[in-house]
């Protein structure tokens, strides 16, 4: 399949140049939404694809999340595949984000700052409470490296890795602009991370044997 040619440049994995601002094109925009990229300091990259052994854990532990969340009266605001816009060059994929009620409200302020016009179709903003990202096999670094330092400057306070393979959680608390491990386990662990109190996930429950 041949590429689609913007008045500028082709829209294919490897091009330079890119920024968030080209999102708002309606023709780069629908090409963006056919496929799984991110932009990597301004190259147009293309996301490793999503497998069941990654995906199905994920799931698990959002279901998991959303009736802890739903028990307390908390508003379960979960998204998959969100786009987040770190700054103009970086624009990162997701797997999972919570957003709080403050989030959303910051979120709101940040579109109205932006003049954005629709803000259901606004990507996301600012650093959400909460960040889950689904480890992909042979793209391990940029997960566990280089999204681990770029969620940290944009102020993400929580950021987890869930490995389907590996049968691991980390959970990630930040603290003076840097990662520290909050709660960790693998296989049949029970964790307790301190973002939602009272929580025990039992890993052993996630994992396809």
């Amino acid at each position: 399949m041949s590429a689609t040619v913007t008045p500028t440049r082709p829209f294919e994995p490897g091009t330079t140049g890119w920024t968030a601002r080209d999102l708002d094109e309606p023709e780069i925009e629908r090409q963006w939404f056919e496929g799984r990229y991110e932009i990597v300091e301004g190259v147009l990259t293309k996301m490793p694809p999503a497998y069941f052994s990654g995906g199905q854990p994920l799931q698990e532990l959002i279901y998991l999340l959303k009736a802890y969340l739903k028990e307390r009266s908390v508003p379960n605001r979960f998204a998959g595949e969100a786009d987040l816009i770190l700054n103009e060059a970086r624009v990162l994929v997701a797997d999972a984000v919570w957003m709080s009620s403050e989030d959303i409200e910051r979120q709101a302020q940040a579109v109205r700052i932006g003049g954005r016009s629709d803000p259901n179709c606004t990507r996301i903003l600012v650093p959400p409470t909460l960040v889950i990202e689904s480890v992909s096999p042979g793209h391990e670094s940029h997960d566990r490296n280089l999204k681990r330092r770029w969620y940290a400057e944009f102020g993400v306070p929580n950021y987890w890795l869930l490995d389907g393979f590996a049968h691991s959680l980390e959970c990630l608390l930040l603290e003076n602009a840097a990662y520290r491990t909050d709660a960790t386990g693998r296989e049949d662990a029970e964790i307790r991370p301190s973002l939602f109190p009272g929580l025990v996930i039992p890993l052993g429950t996630f994992w396809d044997r």
